[in-house]
């Protein structure tokens, strides 16, 4: 009787560590092809800003994807000479075109400033699916290129999800997209 009661604890504490190690196997799969997936779909390249370095501007990963920078500020919209269409701010991370001018998102978790705050994984894989904001808002202007991104299947969509839903967190205030020049 007393071996079973000192057993007994034992065996429970065992059992949960299988348990909670079964489901953190699959997640971890989820987050890493969720990493590779914003890796090869080049999420960092309009999403980090780009810092100075001595060998020219390199991505800023201590700001991934965290979108425009809020310090940056908004700047209007610019009319370009034919055959033109489009400019890229310094950053990497503002583009004027015919739309007006569109900011990259903070795709970080942080929960004042990130742009999935608060999204399930419905709404995200919605937002990419029909290219509103939210699944539900304003279009998501260019060149964010939501139309092939839509096309990934539900599967690789909730792993993009979750590994942005673990990258470390960013405060950066995005600034609103601002209307095209008349």
């Amino acid at each position: 009787m007393i071996r079973s009661l000192v057993l007994a604890p034992a065996c429970l504490a065992a059992l949960l560590a299988a348990s909670l190690q079964s489901p953190a196997a699959e997640p971890a799969d989820k987050i890493r092809r969720g990493e590779y997936l914003a890796t090869i779909g080049l999420c960092n390249d309009c999403h980090t800003p780009l810092k100075t370095t001595p060998d020219g501007p390199v991505p800023d990963m201590s700001r991934m994807l965290s979108g425009h920078p809020a310090a940056a500020g908004a700047t209007p919209p610019i009319r370009l000479p034919e055959p033109w269409m489009a400019a890229i701010g310094p950053s990497l991370t503002a583009f004027s075109g015919p739309w007006g001018v569109s900011y990259a998102a903070n795709l970080t978790p942080d929960p004042e400033t990130g742009v999935l705050r608060g999204f399930t994984e419905a709404q995200f894989v919605a937002t990419l699916r029909n290219g509103r904001h939210q699944g539900q808002g304003r279009e998501i202007l260019p060149p964010m290129p939501w139309p092939w991104i839509g096309k990934m299947t539900d599967e690789d969509l909730g792993a993009l999800f979750a590994y942005l839903r673990q990258i470390p967190p960013v405060r950066n205030r995005v600034p609103d997209p601002l209307p095209p020049v008349n």
